[in-house]
């Protein structure tokens, strides 16, 4: 789906309530390197945006700006659903969206407040999403998993969908 509306309803459904991020990007060595970052928005916009508060002292900020090509991975174990995204990441400094996005919890990491000089709005881009949703319960994905076993046919374990954000 490109730039459409239920891809970005389907993916905030599925992250809203996820209070980290694994956030993924190559370090200096040219291996991958992931953080938990706390993912800010009340919603996904049509801009196909995740904010995050980061130090723009910090590895984040001096990785993305040398690429910016990063992951997202979300997980809900609970709910049986996980998400993996693409996207492109920049330090944006527009004083209106960290004045619209500054709430208490950032606050524990930047003592200044919204005007802490090493505050940084770490931007990301969603390009790509690929996600996996279970609805069925716990007890229904058991017997799906042991009919698979004798059948020899793999379960069918939910919704497993890519989605073209942007």
């Amino acid at each position: 789906m490109s730039n459409d509306t239920s891809a970005h309803d389907t993916l905030w459904d599925l992250i809203k309530d996820i209070k980290f991020g694994m956030f993924t990007h190559r370090h200096t060595d040219g291996k991958l390197h992931s953080h938990p970052l706390t993912t800010q928005n009340q919603s996904i916009d049509e801009g196909a945006m995740l904010y995050f508060f980061v130090p723009k002292s910090g590895e984040v900020a001096t990785r993305v700006a040398a690429d910016g090509n990063v992951n997202l991975a979300y997980a809900h174990p609970g709910k049986d659903s996980y998400v993996s995204i693409t996207g492109t990441a920049r330090i944006s400094q527009d004083r209106a969206t960290i004045e619209r996005l500054w709430n208490k919890q950032a606050e524990a990491w930047f003592s200044g407040g919204v005007n802490d000089p090493d505050l940084g709005l770490l931007e990301v881009r969603i390009e790509d999403a690929e996600y996996w949703d279970v609805t069925d319960s716990k007890m229904v994905q058991l017997l799906k998993m042991a009919k698979a076993a004798v059948t020899g046919t793999p379960p069918d374990l939910g919704e497993h969908k890519t989605l073209k954000v942007s």
